[in-house]
């Protein structure tokens, strides 16, 4: 018990110092001649101090949380900085796949949904969700074939689909040399699909499905079917990764991430008769005409669209929200988010190749903010 000793010698000779005196007052005292302007400056540092812990607080809970598709995932993150850096709202964005962008939004567990694949109006009904595109890109094939560069490689919808179904397994398959009669083609094929349940799938199988009547009755098309050939990448990034190791494999990704990781994309035989490449030109020949008022849900699919330059596998990028959210401050904030992406991020859309939604297009998705986004009675869109 020494140490106990010495703590209560210590508190003796403290009290001594105060002159003997052992009652409960403060054992720090202020001397009549303190300096009251110091005391002054620490009082103001303090409270300083308290405002700024204070401001950090309310700083901090300008977050928004989303998840899924990695389509948009380029796209969302060039919006995401840039905003911050002029309004301070951050956006912490999980690029885990329509799939669980789905799943996660439906169990309230983040701010928004993301999802290429658009939900039908009973699936929206059913968890109580409104969804609304952000923009339009498109899906690409790509290869990894010794000599063949960029825009070479010739492939019709229906050859694909063999070539994803086992049945054309070979490079140098006639099928494939006779649309291609100047490139040397050889070796046994390695497909590369999507493991996750993906948006990027679905349009990609959406469109085997129309296409392809082999697809059609043995495949079908959604953010995940059974795959008869090939090996799985995680995400667009998964798939693009593989399609680099792998010589003579054959993916399909995103468009963005075939220009990041400088891959090898082909051209593909569109409805009207005319080999394409993909392109933002492309991409918007295939929305011209999309009926996004008339459609129930905003559900519009652009695959396999008629256009002599519309590039056959497009898609819009959707947002899955809430129309009676918990969080009405974060609700706030999400659509605060789009709105200024709508307005202010079409230059950025455009420089990573993706085309932004029109003016009239998501005037009319704002409306529909307006009119179904409820907070305890109240719209929660007002501007």
């Amino acid at each position: 018990h020494d140490d106990d000793n010495n703590d209560n010698n210590s508190e003796n000779d403290i009290n001594d110092e105060n002159n003997g005196n052992n009652d409960n007052e403060s054992l720090i005292t202020i001397s009549p001649d303190c300096d009251l302007d110091k005391m002054k400056k620490l009082y103001f540092i303090i409270m300083t101090l308290v405002c700024l812990t204070m401001a950090g607080g309310v700083y901090a809970s300008e977050l928004i949380n989303g998840a899924g598709a990695t389509f948009p995932y380029p796209l969302y993150s060039k919006w995401a900085y840039d905003y911050a850096g002029k309004t301070g709202v951050k956006l912490n964005y999980q690029s885990i796949g329509s799939g669980g962008g789905i799943k996660q939004i439906q169990a309230k567990t983040v701010d928004f949904g993301a999802s290429d694949a658009p939900l039908s109006v009973e699936e929206l009904n059913e968890s109580g969700l409104m969804q609304f595109p952000m923009a339009i890109g498109g899906v690409v094939p790509v290869v990894n074939i010794k000599c063949v560069k960029a825009g070479e490689l010739k492939l019709t919808g229906d050859v694909l689909a063999d070539i994803y179904l086992g049945k054309i397994t070979k490079w140098d398959d006639t099928r494939i040399t006779a649309l291609n009669p100047s490139l040397s083609l050889s070796g046994k094929i390695t497909v590369v699909q999507r493991s996750d349940g993906s948006g990027t799938t679905w349009i990609f199988t959406n469109y085997l499905d129309k296409v392809s009547p082999a697809w059609h009755k043995e495949t079908g098309f959604g953010k995940a079917v059974k795959w008869n050939t090939g090996v799985g990448g995680k995400g667009n990034e998964g798939v693009a990764t593989y399609v680099q190791r792998l010589k003579n494999s054959i993916g399909y990704v995103e468009f963005a991430y075939a220009l990041e990781n400088k891959l090898t994309h082909a051209k593909l035989k569109n409805r009207d008769g005319n080999f394409v490449e993909p392109s933002i030109e492309s991409f918007m020949a295939a929305a011209e005409g999309a009926d996004w008022k008339g459609t129930p849900g905003y559900s519009v699919v652009l695959t396999d669209q008629k256009g002599a330059n519309a590039w056959p596998i497009s898609g819009a990028t959707f947002i899955l929200v809430h129309k009676k959210p918990e969080n009405c401050s974060n609700m706030k904030n999400v659509l605060g988010f789009f709105d200024w992406a709508y307005r202010n991020g079409a230059e950025m859309a455009r420089s990573l190749d993706y085309v932004p939604i029109p003016e009239k297009v998501y005037t009319l998705m704002e409306d529909g903010w307006k009119n179904d986004i409820r907070c305890e009675g109240q719209a929660v869109w007002g501007k």
